[in-house]
């Protein structure tokens, strides 16, 4: 085990003033040999750490950066090949000190520092040089489309696993980042990538996602979703216990709990895990917005969820089952609207639930520049002429609004889709037993997620004390 950076560096440097120039101590340099030793141990377990040792003549380097913020075509111009051009040390010395993008550490944190946001480290004899050759590629990438956010960062990952792990080592600049390399079994072998926070991160977690990964059969591994289908531990759960997103402050965010992500080869989305309920009801914009405006916007995405899962089985119940809970003066506007509907409550709710998200589904499988165009006129439409042909009641037209409505708060698609599933369940069970069978519903659905884990932590259990801690730093 490898000591950190920060507790062993206590010394300080002395320097010698003279004119413009600034002259280290001999104690000086082996304060700084021994952090740039240090600093290659504790990053000796990240794949993207990469050592150049250069033998030439008289000449003897080595070079430390890491590849991912690193532009090595502008290391190996500047620095190895300029070698080539040198005949002596004391030339390329002097060629090294002249570079406008070298400089000397002043302190021993300045070397991991300056290593983990794109510079070269250089140990050249007994001096250290730091070479500036950030790669920024931040202006290449789309903009976030699945998940937004008002504040956030507007970027999202790309398909290339070297550019997003170049975001996440930007967003996330510590040394303590561990990035680890492996290749899954199958004729094209897919490159998947563990990103974690060697001191935040829960060994038991890391040990059995590791394992899991290890014991994966498949010819080859299409996307992020696909790894998350993998990667799940009961084959038929409806809900997710993988978070995937295209956000690298959300990736950022989860770090900093201890938890693990997962870059996939080819695919613009990362895996996070693990991921609790709650994971999926919050949104970015809840940890820049003010702790009042931000809790607010957390319930009123669970009111969201309550009016989605049993508003369709609560108007079946009540119109079927229990009219007597209403109002009169209701309850005879709502037999008014049914005089001429020809069947019962729960065929007209199949009916409209049906409708709505078939319209749900084909705003997203059409091209952007129709789907809102279709989907807007379809649903208009259809409920128009649905509510003329006595086929569905005015009430019923309010009450599948609202539930549309209320699914699309919910801010990750895997979860508002899981959402869509379960309230038919709750459509049959207050169709036979009314509200009985809604009370018993959910309780048997509460039950289900407090059984559900995802990695071998509670599904329900919810992590509001790490994101306090991150809007503190």
């Amino acid at each position: 085990m490898v000591p950190s950076i920060t507790s062993i560096f206590t010394g300080r440097i002395k320097l010698r003033i003279k004119g413009n120039d600034i002259k280290k101590e001999p104690e000086d340099c082996c304060i700084m040999i021994e952090a740039f030793q240090l600093i290659k141990k504790q990053l000796a377990t990240s794949c993207d750490l990469k050592k150049e040792l250069v033998r030439i003549q008289d000449i003897e380097l080595e070079i430390l950066y890491l590849v991912s913020v690193c532009d090595e075509k502008k290391i190996k111009a500047d620095l190895i090949y300029s070698i080539l051009e040198c005949s002596s040390k004391e030339e390329f010395k002097d060629y090294l000190t002249s570079l406008p993008d070298i400089s000397n550490p002043e302190k021993e944190q300045d070397i991991l520092q300056k290593l983990m946001v794109g510079h070269a480290c250089i140990q050249m004899e007994n001096e250290i040089f730091l070479f500036s050759a950030k790669k920024v590629i931040n202006n290449q990438l789309g903009d976030a489309s699945s998940e937004t956010a008002i504040y956030g960062s507007q970027r999202s990952f790309s398909d290339v696993i070297d550019t997003n792990l170049n975001l996440i080592r930007y967003r996330y600049p510590s040394p303590n980042l561990v990035y680890e390399q492996r290749k899954l079994r199958g004729l094209p072998q897919t490159e998947v990538g563990l990103v974690y926070d060697s001191l935040l991160v829960d060994k038991g977690l890391l040990i059995e996602l590791q394992t899991q990964l290890n014991s994966i059969k498949s010819d080859v591994i299409l996307s992020a979703a696909h790894l998350q289908r993998l990667l799940t531990s009961r084959k038929y759960s409806l809900f997710p216990t993988l978070m995937i997103t295209e956000r690298p402050d959300r990736v950022a965010l989860n770090l900093i709990q201890g938890k693990v992500v997962l870059l996939v080869e080819g695919s613009p989305f990362v895996l996070i895990a693990p991921a609790t309920f709650y994971d999926f009801i919050s949104s970015m914009d809840d940890t820049f917005e003010q702790l009042w405006v931000g809790f607010s916007l957390v319930v009123l995405r669970y009111i969201g969820i309550f009016i989605t899962v049993l508003l369709p089985g609560i108007y079946i119940s009540l119109v079927s089952f229990n009219p007597e809970l209403f109002q009169a003066q209701l309850a005879f506007s709502i037999a008014g609207s049914r005089a001429g509907i020809p069947y019962p409550s729960y065929i007209e709710v199949l009916i409209m639930m049906f409708l709505i998200d078939t319209l749900i589904e084909a705003s997203i499988r059409l091209p952007k520049s129709i789907s809102a165009a279709a989907t807007t006129v379809g649903g208009l439409i259809l409920g128009q002429a649905a509510q003329q042909a006595n086929l569905v009641s005015n009430i019923m037209i309010i009450v599948t609004s609202a539930i549309g409505i209320a699914n699309f708060v919910v801010p990750i698609n895997a979860m508002s889709f899981a959402l869509r599933i379960v309230k038919y369940p709750f459509i049959l069970l207050a169709s036979l037993f009314g509200y009985v069978g809604l009370i018993v519903g959910l309780f048997c659905l509460i039950l289900y997620l407090n059984d559900l884990k995802s990695f071998g932590k509670p599904y329900l259990k919810v992590f509001i004390g790490e994101q306090e801690k991150f809007g503190k730093l």
